[in-house]
């Protein structure tokens, strides 16, 4: 761990707005160097326009695979285009919209959006409450309810994966890096469904904007002006849509009622201006901790790296919130999201006279699971019996409660696009991932949203206590009394692209142990459901690890959970670095 981490950055630590708007259009990617090439992992391309990883090539060759990929799907609705606070996301707006309208396609941009609230944010200036920022789960909120309502026959084909005319079917983008540093831009794509898309697309859209990137021919991609792009642009206003239908999803009734006191803190990403607007729709009591945009991001506290992060799942990083809270008599639950909000960070107190502390997301997870399934008792009308969905290193924790609540738990590989046929067609309750990201359904047991929601899980928060008299964390607490302790940690460690290729081969054949950190190992796993995870899994009697590389930053992940101590987890992840480091050798 740093010594700076959990500090306010120092004016070295902020990026040079012009140098990274600057690289974006002068720097022209090298075809030969794997790190500059389009790779979409767990969330869409990311990469740095200082690096030759994020650039106008690389955003008009992708923009022209996805139109290509829509074509030879039949594909033709409207695509719904979102973006997130990061600065690279401003540039790469303009280079899609410019792609989109050169080619004809029919396409949503938020209707706050104008030419001179860009030029603002791309100087640093957003004005603070511009509202052109469009989290992921409005995303796909908006895919899913135009398709409901403009061609629900063929939406209901989707749900049940049959073959659909998607003619008039829309799909979506949220352009934005999610958590990862201000240096960064990231391109998402979400299909039909609503929620993330598969490897298959994925890879196609891929290996398509590769080649034409290799071949040269993104420099005659045909390109309107921006002009012409903003002007043909259809309008919609997400906040307004995603705010009115809340009502369907969360007990906002019940917390107005107890007027809980809520603390939201957008870490200046895309929720910042849909917190106020809930408040006042809602007549919630509730406080922005951050009410700005500044793409440098330098009210954030380090990460255990020194990097800035919107990651609110990270207690570095969620240190001056916490820090907020604890200085503060005004609040009964805090909240946190991530760069484009389909995170969430619950900052929560096990009893009165304790400060303030972040939940582990994992912890937080399974008290959701635990409340949902005893709250919402027309998701089992008719019979239903919705099925608790789980990523394959997520906390045991959920494991226990999923079988204490009656719920069948299907684990699945790291990613939420797992989960979108089960939220969508209603046979999962609830799906997350160990990362702080999640979504659950609305309470006639129909879909919400397919993606991560950072923000109904953090009203979640709030609905909890109000109708419990409880925290998230003291209902965790109980949950421990009653299935034992849970100490669980992840482990971030640099990797290079060769590394994370040779980690991401992992097999059952690479552990030569019979037994890990004192336990006999009973069970050693490369598959979820059937699907690659990625790396590997090794399980005791009382404690777990995995090892996968990450799809999205350049590091490897070693997730480690013991039942038994925090001793035995330090052992656990001691023994795990050995075998991963003997692989690398």
């Amino acid at each position: 761990m740093s010594s700076r981490a959990g500090e306010l950055p120092q004016e070295t630590d902020l990026i040079n707005i012009k140098e990274v708007l600057t690289a974006y259009y002068d720097i022209v990617p090298d075809v030969e160097d794997p790190a500059q090439k389009v790779a979409f992992g767990t969330s869409g391309h990311r990469g740095k326009s200082t690096s030759g990883s994020f650039n106008e090539a690389h955003l008009v060759a992708i923009a022209a695979a996805l139109i290509e990929y829509r074509q030879s799907r039949g594909l033709n609705g409207p695509i719904f285009v979102g973006i997130d606070t990061h600065l690279l996301s401003l540039p790469a707006f303009r280079t899609t919209l410019e792609v989109f309208a050169g080619a004809g396609v029919e396409y949503f941009v938020d209707n706050h959006i104008t030419e001179e609230l860009l030029e603002q944010a791309e100087a640093g200036q957003a004005p603070q409450g511009c509202a052109m920022w469009t989290p992921t789960p409005a995303i796909s909120r908006a895919i899913i309810s135009y398709n409901q309502k403009n061609d629900p026959k063929n939406f209901e084909k989707v749900a049940k994966g049959e073959q659909a005319d998607l003619t008039k079917l829309a799909d979506g983008i949220v352009i934005t890096p999610s958590h990862n540093p201000p240096t960064d831009g990231g391109f998402k794509y979400n299909p039909e469904h609503g929620g993330a898309a598969d490897t298959d697309a994925t890879n196609m859209i891929q290996a398509r904007a590769n080649e034409i990137l290799e071949t040269g021919i993104w420099k005659e991609v045909v390109r309107a002006d921006f002009a012409t792009a903003l002007e043909q642009a259809k309008r919609y206003d997400f906040r307004k849509e995603y705010v009115k239908d809340l009502k369907n999803v969360v007990d906002m009734t019940a917390i107005a009622k107890k007027g809980v006191r809520i603390a939201a803190d957008s870490l200046g990403g895309a929720a910042i201006d849909y917190w106020p607007e809930i408040a006042r729709v809602y007549n919630l009591n509730l406080t922005e901790i951050n009410d700005k945009v500044d793409p440098r991001f330098p009210f954030l506290t380090l990460d255990h790296d020194e990097k800035i992060r919107m990651d609110c799942s990270s207690k570095f990083a969620m240190n001056g919130t916490v820090e907020r809270a604890n200085l503060s008599a005004n609040f009964d639950i805090v909240t946190g999201n991530d760069g484009d909000a389909d995170r969430h960070g619950i900052v929560s107190r096990a009893d009165d006279a304790d400060e303030f502390a972040l939940m582990n997301p994992n912890y937080y997870l399974a008290v959701a699971v635990y409340y949902l399934w005893q709250n919402r008792p027309d998701w089992f009308a008719g019979g239903r019996a919705p099925k608790v969905g789980k990523t394959l290193v997520s906390s045991r924790m959920i494991d226990y409660v999923a079988k204490d609540v009656g719920a069948d738990l299907v684990e699945m590989p790291v990613g939420m696009k797992w989960f979108v046929g089960g939220l969508l067609d209603g046979s999962f309750g609830f799906g997350g991932e160990e990362s702080a990201g999640a979504s659950f359904l609305n309470f006639d047991g129909e879909v919400w949203t397919t993606d991560k929601d950072g923000i109904t899980l953090a009203l979640l928060a709030a609905e909890i206590l109000a109708r419990t008299g409880k925290s998230p964390a003291e209902i965790y607490v109980e949950l421990t009394e009653k299935f034992g302790e849970s100490f669980y940690e992840r482990l971030d460690v640099p990797a290079t692209l060769a590394e994370k290729a040779q980690l991401k081969d992992l097999n059952a054949e690479n552990v030569k142990a019979k037994s890990l950190a004192g336990e006999k190992i009973t069970k050693i796993e490369t598959t979820a459901s059937g699907f690659p995870i990625g790396g590997l899994k090794v399980n005791t009697q009382n404690a777990w690890f995995a090892a996968r590389p990450s799809g999205t930053e350049n590091i490897y992940k070693i997730y480690a959970e013991s039942f038994i101590s925090r001793e035995h987890l330090r052992e656990l992840q001691s023994s795990a670095k050995e075998l991963v480091a003997s692989v690398l050798q």
